[in-house]
């Protein structure tokens, strides 16, 4: 039995965040060894309903005239399965027309519908609407939808996943760690800037490029009108990178974000988040209430930063005032030129080893193995459940003709 007297929150009220996670983990049929367990991407106490879902419900069950789009399902070659997720699965696919290799999340209408789970997708569309521009935050090319699918044609990042070089290497020297979190931390200031929380940091969301340089993906977490010191309480993440207040559901900020930058730059260092256990119970409560205890192996200045940004006390955290200029200001970061980092002039530490833009040799086999469904590009009847979905950028069809007669 764990005396309640030493930890901020009751036996009890964590027995049932436990109970909670248990259930879901059985649900998905997951272990919970640590590759395996950390897959589980979003977790919500069942029966609650979040803050970002108070607002009056859109209906999506009703057919709406959509704009015609001018890319279609059937544009498209799938190859292989790059990734998977809650609603669906990622593909390597190429433009018949010009050849370009993308990464097309086709997500499932019927499963998003089923778990009422249509404003998160939304918003995630949203966010990529919003920023088109930043160099490590991938980028919507095109969105459009078939009766049954929807289809979000984004970068493909063939350097593969932080998380699958991790997995290989262990851990990473510090060089190589601060060129990552800089970048890492550049994306996540540029959220905050739009006002926007991302809540999902893990080594799985941030993927690399060709050249080795970080692309934030996956925003379907993500908290938007989050302005000045905004708060929210809506419980979700993923277990390891929950920050404490999460973990509470108690209020929160965008602070949470560098608590989960402090989380993925601890692994980088030492191979698992901080306060990892393969027992849950343990793990939540090392979250909630043990203090941070580091090994050597790592500098003076890395040790400060780990500590600064994961303080349990969300007010004292690294970037509660000054959000990513407090950051930049730290020691372990001074030999960052930050707008030379942003201009990507800084050479990544680790460039992917490649054969060409469809190289899939960061890609783990356990998603390329599984079978690409014949129907994908199929031209279904239209049926827009999803009004508003329909999408493309201009500047990315007149990059694609420059490209036919450039070689790319």
């Amino acid at each position: 039995m764990v005396k309640k007297a030493k930890s901020p929150v009751t036996y009890a009220k964590m027995k049932r965040i436990v109970s909670y996670f248990t259930a879901l983990i059985k649900d998905k049929k997951l272990g919970s060894s640590h590759p395996i367990y950390r897959q589980m991407n979003f977790l919500r106490p069942e029966n609650s309903v979040p803050d970002d879902d108070r607002a009056a419900a859109v209906c999506f069950s009703n057919p709406t005239e959509e704009p015609q789009c001018q890319v279609s399902a059937a544009d498209f070659d799938y190859l292989k399965v790059i990734g998977t997720g809650s609603f669906g699965k990622v593909f390597l696919a190429t433009h018949k027309e010009d050849g370009r290799y993308y990464a097309v999340k086709v997500l499932q209408k019927h499963i998003i519908l089923a778990r009422k789970e249509e404003r998160h997708v939304m918003c995630e569309h949203r966010v990529l609407l919003k920023m088109l521009n930043y160099p490590f935050l991938v980028k919507l090319h095109f969105s459009f939808q078939t009766m049954d699918r929807l289809y979000l044609v984004l970068d493909y990042a063939c350097g593969g996943e932080l998380f699958y070089h991790l997995q290989r290497e262990w851990a990473f020297g510090e060089p190589r760690a601060r060129f990552y979190a800089a970048e890492i931390a550049s994306a996540l200031g540029y959220l905050h800037s739009l006002n926007i929380v991302y809540r999902d940091l893990k080594p799985e969301n941030v993927l690399l490029d060709y050249a080795g340089h970080v692309v934030l993906t996956d925003f379907g977490l993500c908290k938007e009108g989050m302005t000045g010191r905004g708060t929210t309480r809506t419980f979700c993440g993923t277990p390891e990178y929950l920050a404490p207040e999460v973990l509470q559901q108690c209020e929160y900020d965008r602070t949470v974000d560098w608590w989960g930058l402090g989380a993925v730059l601890h692994e980088m260092f030492y191979g698992l988040p901080p306060f990892y256990s393969a027992d849950r119970l343990e793990m939540l409560r090392n979250i909630i209430s043990q203090p941070l205890a580091l090994k050597p192996g790592v500098s003076s200045s890395a040790r400060d930063l780990l500590k600064r940004l994961l303080n349990k006390d969300r007010a004292k955290r690294l970037g509660a005032k000054r959000d990513l200029t407090e950051l930049q200001s730290h020691p372990f970061f001074s030999s960052i030129q930050w707008d030379e980092l942003v201009a990507k002039k800084i050479p990544p530490p680790f460039v992917p080893s490649l054969t060409g833009p469809g190289d899939l040799t960061n890609i783990d086999s356990r998603f390329t193995e599984l079978p690409v469904p014949l129907s994908l590009g199929a031209c279904e009847e239209y049926g827009a459940t999803f009004p508003g979905f329909t999408y493309i950028n201009d500047n990315i069809l007149s990059l694609s003709a420059q490209s036919q007669t450039c070689g790319h």
